[in-house]
């Protein structure tokens, strides 16, 4: 495949990879410590769908354009990945500081 091809094909993909994966917060209530706590997760999102390749003749170009959309989700899956450990780990630093500094609730 030539260099020129190569180009179209990775910049094809990047534009036709079907899912990409995204760090989302979610916020939850902690009731023994009365404050609102956060978490990130992962949550999967379709950008558009790759019904058919458009180079019928040419098998190598719709592979390569395959392989690459699946190249752009694991990389997402990873800095998404790695946004969410992060992120998660300070919540719940904030979190523990937060409950620890309060007062124990009368009982």
């Amino acid at each position: 495949m030539s260099t020129r091809a190569t180009i179209a094909v990775l910049f094809a993909s990047l534009l036709t990879s079907a899912c990409v994966v995204v760090p989302v917060t979610a916020e939850d209530y902690d009731p023994e410590c009365r404050i609102a706590t956060h978490h990130l997760a992962l949550q999967t999102v379709q950008l558009s769908a790759m019904y058919n390749c458009e180079h019928a003749g040419e098998a190598h170009v719709c592979a390569a354009m395959v392989l690459a959309s699946a190249g752009v989700f694991t990389a997402s899956a990873i800095v998404s990945g790695s946004i969410m450990v992060v992120g998660n780990v300070a919540y719940w630093t904030e979190e523990r500081a937060v409950c620890m500094a309060k007062p124990p609730t009368p009982t």
